[in-house]
C-alpha cells in the first residue's frame, strides 16, 4: 500500500519548515491531522482534494502562527481557514463545458413549428393587411393587439368610447379573416 503523495509531502514540509522554526506547530499538525482531514473531507467530494484542502489551510495557519494567541482553540482556527478556503475555491470555480454529438435546439414552441422564412412570410402578410385597413380601425387593431392595450387604455388613447373600439376592432378583425393574402394561411 502506498502513501498518499499529499500526505507525505505535507509530512516533508511540516518537519523542513516548522521543525526549527515552530516545534508547537509540528506536533499540532502531528496530533490533528486526521480530525482536521475528516473536517476537510466532509467539505469536499474528493479526497485528494481534501488532502489539498487541509494544506492550504495548515499554510495559512502556519503563516499566522505567531499572531494566535490562545493555542487551545487552533482547531477552531483551522476550521475556519478551512471553511473560507473552501469557499473561496467554490467561488472561483469555473463552470465545465461539454462538447457533444449534437447542438441542443430549443423545443419548438407551439404554433412556431413552421420554417422561419414562413414565420416571416406571414408577419409581413399580417402587416400587409393590416396597413390596408382603415387608419382608424388600423390604429385600434395595433394598439389592441400589439400593444397590448385593453379596450378602455385604447379608448383613451385615441378618445372614444369603448363601444366604438369594440365595434371598430370587430369590423376589422372580420376584414383580416376575409384577407386573400391571409386565407392561404389558414
Amino acid at each position: 500500500m502506498t502513501t498518499p503523495v499529499c500526505t507525505s509531502a505535507s509530512d516533508a514540509a511540516t518537519r523542513s519548515l516548522s521543525s526549527a522554526t515552530y516545534p508547537s506547530f509540528t506536533s499540532y499538525v502531528r496530533a490533528r491531522q486526521p480530525v482536521l482531514l475528516r473536517t476537510a473531507r466532509s467539505l469536499t467530494a474528493n479526497p485528494s482534494d481534501a488532502e489539498d484542502l487541509l494544506q492550504t489551510a495548515l499554510t495559512k495557519t502556519y503563516v499566522a502562527w505567531e499572531r494566535i494567541e490562545d493555542h487551545r482553540a487552533l482547531d477552531g482556527y483551522v476550521r475556519r481557514a478551512l471553511l473560507n478556503t473552501r469557499t473561496s475555491q467554490w467561488r472561483k470555480r469555473k463552470v465545465d463545458e461539454f462538447a457533444c454529438d449534437e447542438l441542443p435546439e430549443p423545443e419548438p414552441v407551439s404554433g412556431q413549428d413552421a420554417d422561419p422564412a414562413e414565420q416571416q412570410a406571414l408577419h409581413d402578410a399580417m402587416w400587409r393587411a393590416i396597413m390596408r385597413l382603415p387608419a382608424r380601425q388600423r390604429a385600434m387593431v395595433v394598439l389592441r393587439y400589439y400593444e397590448d392595450l385593453s379596450e378602455v387604455q385604447t379608448a383613451e388613447v385615441l378618445g372614444v368610447s369603448v363601444g366604438t373600439v369594440k365595434s371598430a376592432v370587430s369590423r376589422a378583425l372580420g376584414k383580416l379573416r376575409e384577407d386573400p393574402e391571409l386565407g392561404l394561411v389558414r
